[in-house]
């Protein structure tokens, strides 16, 4: 086991899109956690003339209110941040107990999980998590748990998937013949082993909600009071023309976030194919 992981560390330490996807996602974290510490300016403050051009009084631009584009992609990566991250942990809970339990118990549980899954997934994600915070509320938890609630399905059905391949094996019968509990084996023994390819959904589904997210902000669906990018594109989205640095800008910050993730993920399915570390 200790051989298969160190041949799996090197083999994505191989991969140089990768590595440099997972440098650019470090400094993502690192200026979402201290970039409000850095740079403690407000990103809803008026510093210089309305659209005035990337230069030496602002670094990015400023926007048609005079705020500072760059202080505005700095903050506005925290709250990206703590979208992403907690909307993933939120969908993959749900999407893996669900396709866990439809995957080990089979039969009418199985059925019924299978339908609710397919319900959810033929409904399209981003206009049923507009519908949701339109509803509701614009609150940053509302948006979290409204892009959850639209997109586990993925991770149910891999999860299932697993779960079918697995549980037949001679180490999950070994366990139910010396009295094991269902709790355990679904939790200690199939789970670990089906883990490689949840990661790598997980990693993706990290840069699909960053898309959400940007989304929700760009129609103006999230909290007024909180910055994020896809809110700075949807504010500046009728100055383009004029004033390109404004929509430009957090646009690169979206594109290279999710572009690095995404390269992450390429990198670990490489990593945990078996067939490469045959080779």
């Amino acid at each position: 086991m200790n051989r298969i992981r160190r041949e799996t560390l090197r083999l994505f330490c191989a991969n140089r899109p990768a590595l440099f996807g997972l440098l650019f996602v470090v400094v993502f974290i690192f200026v979402g956690l201290f970039g409000s510490i850095l740079v403690p300016a407000d990103p809803f403050e008026m510093v210089a003339i309305p659209l005035t051009a990337p230069g030496s009084e602002t670094i990015l631009g400023s926007d048609y209110l005079g705020r500072d584009v760059f202080v505005g992609i700095v903050h506005g990566t925290k709250a990206t941040m703590i979208i992403a991250t907690t909307a993933t942990l939120v969908t993959v809970f749900i999407g893996v107990t669900i396709g866990a339990l439809a995957g080990y118990y089979g039969g009418l549980i199985d059925n019924i999980l299978m339908r609710v899954t397919e319900f959810f997934q033929v409904l399209p994600p981003l206009v049923f998590a507009m519908v949701i915070v339109a509803v509701f509320s614009s609150d940053i938890l509302v948006v979290i748990l409204a892009i959850a609630v639209t997109t586990w399905t993925t991770e149910a059905r891999l999860t299932r998937a697993e779960f079918l391949k697995i549980k037949e094996q001679d180490f999950v019968t070994a366990s139910r013949a010396i009295g094991d509990r269902n709790l355990r084996i679904i939790t200690k023994v199939i789970l670990p082993n089906a883990m490689p390819p949840i990661i790598i959904a997980i990693t993706l589904r990290v840069g699909i909600t960053i898309i959400y997210e940007a989304a929700l902000s760009f129609l103006g669906l999230t909290d007024p009071d909180i910055i994020t990018w896809g809110k700075m594109i949807g504010q500046s989205r009728d100055y383009f023309f004029d004033a390109w640095w404004t929509v430009t800008f957090p646009g690169l910050a979206i594109l290279l976030v999710v572009l690095s993730i995404a390269l992450i993920g390429d990198g670990l399915n490489d990593a945990f194919n078996p067939k490469l570390r045959g080779r």
